[in-house]
């Protein structure tokens, strides 16, 4: 078991224990147990999950951030993480379809960026909630 500390731009998300921790990484998904050395990585939108004490799974949506491993303790500091019940399939569809349209739309690159940003964590959204409640 280690300490783990997933925050939110807004708020924390979740401050306890952990057996285990997956986060998805420019490299693919990233795990970490306990005794993992120190490091420090970036985190994508995607699908966030880790084991609590008692053997539950908790997931969610999560946006871009970074992971510290420091001595033991695992701080996760992402923009937003939201777990599948609360996310609503129309508004994140919306938010896709949205993101899409941008992305064809003459605009400058920091605004192609930001459409980019938008439409991964909306899939996340979306593959996150049809994977552990359905569509």
């Amino acid at each position: 078991m280690f300490p783990l500390h997933v925050l939110t731009a807004t708020a924390p998300f979740y401050e306890g224990m952990c057996a285990s921790l997956v986060i998805p990484t420019v490299d693919g998904d990233y795990g970490v147990l306990s005794g993992h050395s120190d490091t420090i990585c970036a985190v994508v939108p995607g699908e966030l999950h880790f084991t609590r004490p008692d053997g539950t799974v908790q997931a969610a949506a999560v946006a871009a951030g970074i992971m510290k491993v420091e001595k033991g303790d695992v701080l996760v500091l992402v923009d937003s993480a939201i777990r599948p019940e609360d996310i609503d399939m129309d508004r994140a569809r919306r938010m896709a379809d949205d993101a899409r349209e941008q992305l064809l739309q003459k605009q400058s690159i920091e605004e192609y960026r930001a459409a980019q940003a938008r439409l991964a964590r909306a899939l996340a959204r979306l593959s996150v909630r049809t994977k552990y409640l359905g569509g």
